[in-house]
């Protein structure tokens, strides 16, 4: 069972409520100087020079909270069912307002690790739910939107059986 903060419990409950979830997204590749921190909320104003900039400012995956704010993006996230039968798999869907998101998609061919959270705009340090080390299976897009699938990692992809039946690995076949 799933333990949520008594703040969520009260705003699921309510018919209406001013508590807003949202979700924290972290993307990390070898390629990357540093992860990528994306925001579903504009909970705050980050800067305004050179450019404004709103964000979450959280110290969720020991992120620190002044140097390294979590920014807005125009976006949707579906977080991972509870299906049984079904792998962790999310959906997350960015509106497609530059040229370059597109081009970054296509920059990379290995996997980029994507890690997930819900907390809510008024306590974000406190985590409602998280999904770690999911996997980035899929990118898609058009000219109004880009559509990420997230994945656990690909377990069909471990060699069965591990070890190689050699002499020197396993000496009691070959007596």
């Amino acid at each position: 069972m799933r333990r949520v903060s008594l703040n969520a419990r009260t705003a699921f409950a309510a018919s209406t409520t001013a508590e807003v979830e949202v979700a924290l997204i972290m993307i990390e590749h070898p390629s990357l100087a540093a992860p990528v921190r994306l925001s579903t909320d504009p909970t705050e104003r980050i800067a305004t020079e050179p450019e404004l900039m709103y964000g979450t400012r959280s110290a969720w995956m020991g992120s620190d909270p002044l140097t390294e704010p979590f920014l807005f993006v125009l976006a949707s996230a579906e977080v991972p069912g509870d299906l049984e039968d079904a792998p962790a798999a999310a959906r997350i869907v960015f509106d497609n307002v530059s040229s370059d998101q597109a081009a970054v998609l296509r920059s990379f061919t290995d996997l980029a690790t994507v890690h997930l959270a819900v907390v809510l705009a008024s306590s974000p340090d406190l985590v409602e739910v998280e999904y770690r080390g999911m996997q980035l299976v899929s990118a898609e897009g058009n000219a109004g939107e880009i559509s990420i699938e997230i994945s656990r990692a690909p377990i069909e992809e471990e060699a069965v059986p591990m070890d190689r039946f050699t002499k020197d690995r396993f000496p009691g076949l070959y007596r």
